[in-house]
């Protein structure tokens, strides 16, 4: 299992051992690791062109003692100081490696057009003007570099955190440097696996420098293949249909006939022991053609799903509608005692009415921004730049767990570290694939599954059905079609187990 921490967490983690090594220890062997992690991204170091940029903060200091060792293997390193302050060992050890120094004046615009041209002929630019204690917008001059860095030709490498990225939440209040590599040193902090922050890591690569025995609980995870297949439901010798699961599904109407058979797909692929679907009676027609193993029944609104059968855990949502009857029909399966997950147009519906939440079991919801916003009444675009905090907020405050998509996909439940998925493609990004997911949770959840690991497996399991679906990227990446990533689910599920 992949760990990541708030700078709050690497701080106290990073003071607990300084205190117990000779001083500058920690930032020697930061700056060791960047500096190696530099020569590997160019062809040559000597005669390679280097810039620093550098803050105020320790990690202007790791990424001058890092130019140091890179001048004295023959390169040539000029550290741009921007900040008010320098680290003065740092400086030092790069002046005596024969390093040069330019300053950043902010409003200069002949300053500007010196560091641009630095910037612009550099082989490798090292971000080290903000660490991991910076919160909000990147003030001038730190700004106007950020902006450089983005018509850098040259390999771009941030020290610890892009700067302009809040380190504990992802969040991105204005400019910030999009790095190509992220040197990260002591444990992985959790903005940098958040968007909007994680789409400006590039490769991330953490160092240790020994804070592990230091560190606390992590507050964000993200599980390995190994921890998924560790989790997935197993049929085993004594297993049948009933003892595998039995998943109820209430998808689809009359104008939204696909929703239900990608639901039902997911969840059939998946390994659920029964699929029984519930519906009215065009989308129950579909589902019999495409899905003949299921189970179907037509039935109306006034009836709900009193006679359709024991079910271990029920889909709720996609392509129901969002009128009377979808709330008569919602109301019917939120009022059972098993697992329920809420998705799509199921969101719509008790964003209306948020009582239909509330229940004694268990309650799994799967919205992407917008209608988590409309649940928690804030606009999806305030949602995208605070992912991390509003799965939680709404974990909390529903009193549910949270399934948050998106270009980084959050599993938020409370009193518990929030989990990020590390599987995907942008080819996910296309009509029905949440369908799909949400039938693959559904499935995991009649397994046996927490809504906690339902989520949290399905989300992986999908990402990594997609990516088998368009391809290896080596070859070149193809559009996928949702029910391309239904029947990649088995050729996904063999990946994990044979790896684990």
């Amino acid at each position: 299992m992949l760990t990541a921490y708030t700078s709050d967490q690497i701080r106290a983690a990073e003071r607990a051992l300084m205190a117990l090594l000779p001083e500058g220890t920690l930032m020697r062997r930061a700056a060791s690791a960047l500096a190696v992690a530099c020569v590997n991204v160019l062809p040559r170091v000597y005669g390679s062109r280097v810039v620093l940029l550098v803050g105020s903060g320790d990690n202007g200091g790791d990424a001058l003692y890092a130019g140091a060792l890179l001048a004295r293997r023959g390169a040539r390193v000029h550290a741009v100081l921007a900040g008010r302050r320098t680290h003065e060992g740092g400086l030092a050890e790069l002046r005596r490696a024969g390093g040069r120094t330019v300053e950043a004046k902010d409003g200069d615009p002949g300053a500007d057009r010196e560091l641009a041209g630095l910037v612009e002929r550099a082989d490798v630019v090292v971000d080290g003007l903000v660490g991991i204690g910076g919160t909000g917008a990147l003030r001038e001059p730190y700004a106007a570099l950020a902006r450089m860095t983005a018509r850098a030709p040259g390999v771009v490498v941030a020290v610890d955190v892009p700067s302009g990225v809040d380190a504990s939440t992802g969040e991105v209040a204005g400019e910030a440097v999009a790095a190509h590599l992220t040197v990260t040193f002591g444990g992985v902090k959790a903005g940098l696996l958040i968007d909007p922050g994680a789409s400006r890591v590039g490769t991330l690569h953490p160092v240790d420098i020994g804070l592990g025995p230091h560190l606390p609980a992590p507050e964000v995870v993200a599980l390995t293949g190994a921890d998924v297949a560790a989790r997935l439901p197993r049929p085993g010798a004594e297993s049948d249909k009933y003892r595998r699961g039995v998943v109820g599904v209430v998808a689809g109407s009359d104008r939204f006939t696909g929703a239900a058979v990608l639901t039902v797909g997911g969840a059939a692929r998946a390994g659920a022991g029964l699929v029984r679907f519930a519906s009215a009676a065009e989308p129950v027609a579909q589902v019999r053609a495409r899905w003949p193993e299921a189970v179907t029944k037509v039935i109306t609104p006034e009836e709900g799903v009193g006679d359709v059968g024991r079910v271990q855990a029920w889909v709720l949502g996609p392509g129901m509608g969002t009128g009377d009857e979808a709330h008569a029909l919602a109301r019917s399966v939120l009022a059972s005692d098993v697992p329920v997950l809420v998705d799509a147009d199921g969101l719509t519906v008790v964003s209306r009415d948020r009582t239909l939440l509330r229940r004694d079991a268990p309650t799994l919801i799967t919205p992407h921004t917008g209608e988590l916003g409309r649940l928690l009444g804030v606009a999806p675009a305030d949602i995208e730049a605070r992912r991390l905090h509003y799965a939680e907020h709404a974990a909390r405050e529903l009193g549910v767990t949270v399934l948050l998509k998106g270009s980084t996909t959050l599993v938020a439940e409370e009193g518990r570290p929030v989990r990020v998925n590390v599987t995907g493609t942008p080819w996910l990004a296309t009509g029905g694939t949440g369908d799909v997911l949400a039938g693959i949770a559904g499935a995991f959840l009649a397994g046996g599954l927490s809504c906690y690991d339902a989520a949290s497996c399905a989300a992986y399991l999908h990402g990594l059905a997609g990516r088998l679906a368009a391809g290896d990227p080596r070859d070149g990446e193809a559009p996928i079609a949702a029910l391309d990533v239904a029947l990649e689910i088995p050729a996904a599920v063999r990946a994990l187990t044979a790896r684990a």
